[in-house]
């Protein structure tokens, strides 16, 4: 944000310079460079910068005179009609601008991307063998993108042995990804080690490939082997619980609706495969946090294959990092209608979003309408809306529907210990410790060693001043469980507090606000030790500090005013 800011107030400047030095710098300052001009043009670049499209569409379409001298200009341009799916635009501009004697990335991937529309795979070549060199404005370098996109032109016209050589001239740094699109070459040319192949990429340990069980699925089924299918998306859920492509994949394959996975996607369809591609760039620049890029990308990635709707799902998360939650929630929208996961995924992710613009209760209201139009829930959607009552602290309701959680599963679940522990500190956040003890002592009972769970229980216990011995040894192990821990040390430091060993106390808890400087719990509690060994001036002074910290609750601000009055009663 700081660097946008920065960039931002660049440009600004070089717009002050340039409207009190207009005619320094104009070959033809009446047409070209007169203040209506410089204003639209910057106003376009900021606007391109802060992602608001049609902003930036509004002022840069009324500058095009200056595509012959601005190569920023051309390049924001471009960028910008493809983010508002004016593809024909796009098109028709770049080769207004394109000149052969000169490198431009944007309009020889879209020339190409044209022309491979129009199955004139010469001159798709043509383009896209420039894309090979070097461009200034390109964080890729030469022989990847070019060569991947190559390598479809020759397939599309047949000639599977150059397609396959295209791929191998690619640098090793990008060897993962020449992998997949091998895989989908494979699978294009019909040849008998397609499976092979794909089975070789989704088990590279180096590599997240889990994505590619569906097109590994996607293929078999096209080739009737419904049961194989079955079989590698049963086997990829054990492995990756969360994907959601693979868990929308494996209910479409038990209620037999393969024809749902067909539609989505075809190796016998080279857009397919190039969408796919262009999905990875997408994806590459997301992690590297480059939103624009990104959506710049993404939108060519669905201008090729509109079907495969789940890739919809990464432009609202950008636009959602972004802040542009309106966008967001459309996006978030046009992925329900591929099936129950898709659809329960984005109403949650909305429920989150309008949780900042309309508040808690608005949000808790939009979920619970959602969950109810569910036709078949099972326990992880009643584990997911308790999450989400418990991190909105409606406990009561967390507690009921971790409960249906737990009676749809078996004990042995991966989840069971989990759900008991949360069900156990929503019940003593509702006061009902009972059995929320009962549940934190069940989860432990299941897995020994949960760190958060032996700190949870034990916390508790030595804040109500009972079984301190037994809780002491408990977070004593969760320590050693979980090193550096800024809650667990506090805890720690707390438990030799309520058996009065205040030297090892301060000790303790003076680590743990080094690890967690503004948490008002903890600032206390240092504070309460150092008062019980005399350092009641430091004492006051980390009161003081915690009076002014952010979020802090009515209840300690009280508690602490009374002490920076009376102090601590030492007979404690």
């Amino acid at each position: 944000m700081k660097f946008l800011i920065r960039k931002i107030n660049i440009i600004i400047i070089f717009y002050i310079i340039f409207l009190s030095n207009v005619e320094l710098f104009a070959k033809d300052a009446r047409i070209q460079y007169t203040r209506e001009n410089i204003a639209n043009y910057f106003s376009g670049i900021v606007s391109a910068n802060q992602d608001n499209n049609n902003e930036a569409f509004k002022h840069l379409k009324k500058v095009q005179s200056l595509r012959k001298d601005h190569s920023k200009f051309n390049i924001e341009y471009i960028r910008t009609l493809i983010l508002l799916d004016k593809f024909d635009k796009a098109f028709t501009f770049s080769k207004e601008v394109w000149n052969k004697d000169e490198y431009f990335f944007e309009a020889d991937l879209l020339l190409g991307l044209e022309s491979y529309l129009k199955k004139d795979y010469l001159e798709a070549e043509k383009y896209f063998e420039r894309l090979n060199k070097i461009s200034a404005y390109n964080v890729f370098f030469e022989d990847f993108i070019g060569n991947i996109l190559v390598a479809w032109t020759k397939a599309s016209k047949g000639n599977q042995k150059d397609s396959f050589k295209s791929l191998e001239k690619i640098p090793k740094i990008y060897s993962h990804i020449a992998k997949i699109q091998n895989s989908f070459l494979q699978c294009y040319f019909a040849n008998q080690e397609t499976e092979k192949y794909f089975k070789e990429l989704i088990n590279n340990k180096k590599y997240n490939f889990s994505r590619y069980n569906f097109f590994l699925a996607s293929y078999l089924i096209s080739n009737n082997k419904v049961d194989s299918a079955k079989k590698i998306i049963n086997t990829s859920r054990k492995k990756h619980r969360s994907n959601l492509l693979l868990k929308q994949t494996q209910i479409f394959l038990l209620k037999g609706k393969t024809n749902k996975i067909k539609s989505l996607f075809s190796c016998q369809n080279p857009k397919h495969s190039m969408a796919e591609f262009f999905y990875i760039l997408a994806n590459l620049y997301a992690s590297e946090r480059d939103y624009q890029m990104s959506n710049f990308y993404m939108k060519i990635s669905i201008f090729l294959n509109n079907k495969f709707l789940p890739n919809k799902s990464l432009l609202a998360e950008n636009y959602l990092n972004q802040g542009k939650y309106d966008k967001s929630k459309k996006f978030f929208n046009s992925v329900k209608p591929i099936g129950s996961e898709y659809s329960w995924y984005a109403s949650k992710v909305i429920a989150k979003i309008l949780l900042e613009e309309k508040g808690k209760k608005y949000s808790v209201k939009s979920l619970e309408k959602e969950f109810n139009s569910l036709t078949d829930p099972n326990f992880m959607h009643y584990y997911e809306l308790a999450n989400f009552y418990k991190e909105n602290q409606y406990f009561k309701e967390s507690v009921k529907y971790y409960s249906l959680a737990l009676k749809n599963l078996k004990k042995d679940h991966f989840l069971y210990s989990k759900i008991l522990e949360k069900r156990g500190s929503s019940s003593e956040r509702l006061g009902d410790w009972e059995n929320g003890e009962k549940d934190l002592k069940e989860s432990l009972k299941i897995l020994p060693d949960q760190a958060h769970v032996l700190n949870y229980l034990a916390y508790t216990w030595i804040d109500k001043g009972i079984n301190l011995e037994q809780g002491l040894e408990m977070l004593k192990k969760a320590n050693r469980l979980k090193e550096n821990d800024a809650y667990i040390i506090d805890s720690l430091g707390w438990a030799y507090y309520a058996k009065h060993d205040y030297i090892e106390a301060e000790e303790l808890l003076q680590r743990a606000v080094m690890l967690l400087p503004m948490d008002p719990v903890v600032n206390d509690h240092y504070a309460d030790a150092l008062w019980m060994i005399n350092k009641n001036f430091q004492a006051r002074y980390v009161w003081n500090y915690v009076l002014q910290l952010e979020g802090v609750e009515k209840k300690l601000k009280d508690i602490i005013n009374k002490k920076l009055i009376y102090g601590i009663d030492k007979k404690l």
